[in-house]
């Protein structure tokens, strides 16, 4: 319609170089802070931008730099606190160098991830990080091949020349599950989201690492330390899925021959334990006791307190993202694996093997 008001015009880089009363060229440097320019001939162009309201064009600069100053980050799930925690390492890390974070989420789905990845190779970030949901690395093969370094977080990549951010998961979890053995506990059962193909196929020399089959060998082989033998028939497969994981724990805890203590390799296998305790009304640590694999921020506010395999989650980030900047900005060493140490925190939920095991039931459906 005739009176309709019209949107204002954009200021553009003409405008703010007429303001300051330099060439386009000289404000085009200034703005898009590519060559050189004085430092009193800077500050003019500068004050006059922010004068008119002059607002960087992010693609053109890109075209002109060849960055776009953004990482993509692929995570497995972003409402696990785990790699909610990661990724504010990596945003912080990130912030610090003018560089901005774009998340996607593969629901711990190969096929997303690879689309993920894809979609960051055209739209050109300056890096990724990406916590691998699947195996095989020929899509993250490509963004190197693009011009885009890739670093991994949380799980390892068999042939991948990459660089890889993790813990020693297998170690920790052996010292974790060898403090019951030293307790005297030989029933210890494991509740885990790793499938049971994942298992059985990433034990093999030269496999994918996964955090949780890691783990479980780490369970394995403190029962082999032990002495304890027949350790597959206290094991459960869960998925990540927390009712799954519960269900699992009602099975074992009102068997024949219940366990005495369980060990969670992940928060989801956690919740999903706990949930079934609190339905058999099991005392802990005086009926079963617990450790957990990651030292949620809730495993201080139950009762009792959780023993827990403590991650430094946020540094592992911030060491991803630390590793990316300096290889954006031109670093080339080979590719390497970074592992980070764990910390075993022991509080109320570990103790001896009950004197008498009392017989727990199933609550009533």
């Amino acid at each position: 319609m005739p009176n309709e008001p019209r949107p204002p015009r954009r200021v553009t880089i003409p405008d703010v170089a007429r303001h300051a009363g330099v060439g386009q060229a000289t404000a085009a440097r200034v703005l898009g802070g590519y060559g050189s320019a004085s430092a009193a001939t800077r500050e003019r162009v500068l004050a006059a931008a922010a004068e008119l309201g002059y607002s960087t064009n992010a693609v053109a600069r890109s075209m002109i730099s060849g960055r776009t100053h953004t990482l993509g980050v692929v995570v497995a799930d972003i409402e696990n606190a785990y790699f909610a925690r990661a990724v504010r390492g990596i945003a912080d890390v990130a912030a610090k160098s003018g560089l901005q974070v774009i998340l996607a989420n593969s629901d711990e789905d190969g096929d997303k991830e690879k689309a993920a990845v894809q979609l960051f190779i055209e739209r050109r970030v300056d890096g990724l990080v990406v916590a691998p949901a699947a195996g095989g690395h020929e899509h993250l093969d490509r963004a190197v091949s693009a011009g885009i370094p890739v670093v991994l977080l949380d799980r390892a990549l068999s042939g991948a020349a990459l660089d890889t951010v993790v813990v020693d998961n297998r170690g920790a979890a052996k010292a974790a599950v060898a403090r019951f053995t030293d307790a005297g506990h030989t029933r210890i059962a494991v509740v885990s989201s790793a499938s049971p193909a994942d298992d059985s196929a990433r034990l093999a020399p030269g496999a994918d690492i996964w955090t949780t089959t890691e783990r479980l060998t780490g369970y394995r082989q403190a029962l082999r330390a032990a002495g304890i033998p027949r350790e597959g028939e206290l094991i459960r497969h869960t998925g990540y899925d927390r009712a799954w994981a519960r269900s699992a724990v009602l099975e074992l805890m009102t068997g024949e021959d219940r366990p005495t203590a369980l060990f969670t390799t992940d928060n989801v296998a956690t919740l999903g334990t706990l949930d079934a305790l609190l339905d058999l009304d099991a005392r802990i640590p005086d009926d079963v006791s617990v450790i957990g694999f990651d030292d949620a921020e809730w495993a201080t506010l139950i009762r009792p307190r959780l023993s827990v395999v403590s991650q430094p989650v946020q540094e592992l980030g911030g060491l991803a993202a630390d590793i990316l900047v300096r290889r954006i900005n031109g670093a080339s060493p080979r590719p390497r694996r970074h592992t980070l140490r764990t910390t075993y925190i022991a509080r109320e939920s570990t103790g001896p093997v009950p004197a008498s095991v009392r017989r727990l039931r199933a609550p009533q459906s």
